[in-house]
């Protein structure tokens, strides 16, 4: 009787708290906001790149507004972490497009960043899988509506020169004296034939969001490329019938289609990326010069070497839905493979110089799919000065004269292939892909 009762009386307390329990049970759990673990800046003249990194996908929403210009990007789910405070402080006073950003909780779920522009801007937002030593990424380019076009400039800047060395401005030489009738007295004046200047695109490897190899006391692959790339600039711009472009003349990524389409607005004679080697094992050392293959790699090494350079891209940060309209005109067009020819000359000629200033991976010019190499009607070859993943290789990568050795070995090369293959006749008009 007496377990009965308790029996009983157990139903009915239980019954009463039935309803809390399920109550309860049906409470959501508290959601954990996502935290960004990092956030980037890169400007540059030719856009700048914001990039926020977080251990899964960004939620998020972008719109402009006027009067002044600002573009505003929402974060949902997101806390206000120390790396997302810290892109205050990232963004510079030399950022062309950029003056500041504020960031602060708009409402409940939700992060508001304001970036506050120096001028209207075309946004692209986009998000990258993780890759690398890389997690999840929401990519925010800010391009000018009016593109500032460096090439454009470079192009005129030629034209101005090859017209004053003309003689267009009032220089121009008179023709031979001849006897003159009184009644003829003035002379007549002939042009100089302008200069036929050969232009030379110099590609640093990798920049921005993609460092590149990266070396054991430190050295980022990105940084040695630039300052070789400068140093042969100068070097080639000393030259009376030479002037050089650089592709990159800043820390910032380009993808490899437009690398290959910056050169063929400038209407380059030789296209020239500088890169500094990594691998596994840190003897590997010596210089190497590639050439693009249309029928696989000469080895291996080179297959595997072509696929680290070609993830530049993916590493770098592409948006993958803009669509490339040189692909299938560069992949099929049928001068590639005379331009494989001079690219082999050309680089057999820069190897042998760079033999003069280390030791020399290979002994001859190795060949795979690069796709910075695939510009059809442009000798391209890929150098890589040294290994930066070898600590010895690594001192003289850092080193400025060591830099300038490299610089005036790749000079001294293309010299001595255009003095045996000298450019054809160039169309004034730029050449569209």
């Amino acid at each position: 009787m007496l377990r009965a009762l308790g029996n009983a009386l157990t139903f009915r307390l239980w019954q009463a708290a039935r309803p809390l329990a399920l109550v309860l049970l049906a409470l959501p759990a508290a959601a954990e906001n996502l935290e960004v673990a990092a956030a980037r800046i890169w400007p540059s003249e030719e856009y700048t790149r914001v990039t926020l990194e977080s251990p899964s996908p960004l939620q998020y929403r972008i719109f402009g507004l006027k009067d002044p210009e600002r573009l505003v990007l929402d974060l949902e789910e997101v806390e206000v972490s120390a790396a997302l405070r810290d892109l205050i402080e990232k963004v510079g006073a030399n950022d062309p497009h950029v003056a500041g950003v504020r960031i602060g909780r708009f409402k409940p779920g939700v992060v508001r960043l304001v970036f506050d522009l120096k001028k209207e801007i075309r946004p692209q937002a986009f998000r990258l899988a993780p890759i690398g030593d890389y997690g999840h990424r929401l990519v925010l380019d800010l391009y000018p509506t009016e593109a500032h076009d460096p090439l454009l400039a470079f192009l005129d800047s030629l034209d101005a020169e090859r017209a004053a060395l003309a003689g267009t401005s009032g220089a121009s030489e008179p023709e031979e004296a001849a006897p003159r009738a009184p009644e003829r007295p003035a002379r007549t004046f002939k042009k100089k034939p302008a200069p036929r200047f050969i232009i030379i695109a110099i590609d640093p490897g990798h920049g921005g969001e993609d460092p590149g190899a990266l070396g054991r006391g430190g050295t980022y692959e990105k940084d040695v490329t630039l300052a070789i790339a400068r140093k042969l600039k100068r070097r080639i711009d000393q030259e009376p019938n030479m002037r050089s472009v650089l592709v990159r003349d800043g820390d910032y990524f380009i993808p490899l289609r437009t690398r290959v389409e910056k050169a063929r607005r400038v209407r380059a004679d030789l296209f020239v990326s500088i890169h500094a080697d990594a691998f596994v094992r840190p003897h590997a050392r010596g210089s190497s010069v590639f050439a693009l293959s249309e029928r696989g790699a000469t080895s291996e090494a080179a297959r595997w070497l072509a696929k680290t350079e070609n993830d530049a891209d993916l590493i770098g940060g592409v948006n993958l839905d803009v669509p490339d309209p040189y692909l299938k005109q560069t992949l099929l067009d049928l001068s590639q493979t005379a331009s494989i020819n001079d690219s082999l000359k050309l680089g057999r000629a820069v190897l042998d110089e760079l033999g003069n200033v280390n030791t020399l991976h290979k002994p001859q010019v190795e060949q795979a799919g690069f796709a910075v190499l695939k510009a059809p009607d442009i000798p391209s070859i890929l150098i890589e000065t040294a290994f930066i993943s070898n600590p010895q290789e690594e001192r003289k990568l850092r080193n400025r004269a060591y830099q300038e050795k490299f610089a005036e070995a790749i000079f001294v090369g293309i010299k001595r292939y255009l003095a045996k293959n000298p450019p054809l006749a160039r169309d004034k008009l730029v050449l569209n892909p």
